[in-house]
């Protein structure tokens, strides 16, 4: 997990009673929506829903006020998660009310710093595959928009790894 504990942004929760995580991807219909679900039905197995605020947004706006993806809902609902998320784009206040972001991919984390306010808000910006500890032939989560069934479960496991570790660290670190 390189070190991830030693980054900034997670240092800077010690001690804070709320631990915000905004999870993003291109259009907040398959990875970032499944990984706020994920997190979400972490977060309640813990009974720890006090200490946490999950949100998720895309980079881009084209699906703003839909579902997920209805093949990401059914993979998901396979697992026993509901994503009922409404996409939304991502906007500049959400530098100011998360205090985690965690892009999907390159290309989501460059959006991200080209519309990050100040760089203390580019500090914010920690790429999900950092939480990931398992077996990885990427150095990202693929979106699997394109792909087939086994696109949408690597997917799911990779966020499940990813989420399950960001929890462990994250609730060392805040009250």
């Amino acid at each position: 997990m390189n070190n991830i504990e030693s980054i900034e942004a997670i240092s800077r929760l010690n001690g804070k009673e709320k631990a915000r995580v905004l999870f993003v991807c291109l259009g907040n219909i398959c990875r970032s929506p499944a990984a706020d679900g994920i997190m979400h039905a972490i977060i309640e197995e813990h009974n720890d829903d006090a200490r946490w605020e999950i949100d998720s947004a895309g980079t881009g706006g084209y699906h703003v006020g839909d579902l997920p993806d209805s093949r990401m809902r059914i993979h998901a609902r396979r697992r026993g998660l509901e994503l009922n998320h409404i996409c939304r784009q991502v906007r500049i206040a959400d530098f100011d009310d998360f205090d985690l972001i965690i892009p999907m991919d390159a290309s989501n984390e460059s959006n991200l710093r080209r519309i990050a306010p100040t760089t203390e808000h580019e500090t914010k910006i920690i790429p999900m595959a950092k939480f990931i500890n398992m077996s990885l032939r990427y150095d990202y989560i693929p979106d699997p928009y394109y792909e087939g069934a086994e696109g949408f479960e690597l997917v799911l496991d990779l966020l499940q790894n990813g989420c399950a570790n960001l929890y462990d660290i994250v609730s060392k670190v805040i009250k």
